[in-house]
């Protein structure tokens, strides 16, 4: 799978299990994302497909590097711009 397909299965990802907003982006947390069996098996390196998302403004989180256990609770958002995009 390349970077911009991961980016699109992420946003699919981050739909199912997030919360819609009135601003139209969702919103879900990490360790939702990460401890989700089929994320789990859908990203090699989940971390990963987050940073380039990141860095394509698809989505917006605190930080750089997110950890599991240590970041679980940081919200990463789709933000809405990127909706209706591959």
């Amino acid at each position: 799978m390349n970077v911009e397909e991961e980016v699109g299965r992420l946003k699919e990802e981050i739909q199912r299990l997030g919360q819609l907003q009135s601003d139209g982006s969702y919103k879900v947390k990490f360790g939702v994302l990460f401890n989700d069996d089929r994320c789990a098996n859908i990203f090699e390196a989940l971390v990963g497909t987050l940073r380039a998302a990141k860095k394509r403004k698809v989505v917006a989180y605190d930080g750089e590097l997110l950890l599991q256990g240590v970041h679980d609770n940081v919200e990463i958002t789709l933000l809405p711009s990127a909706l209706g995009t591959a």
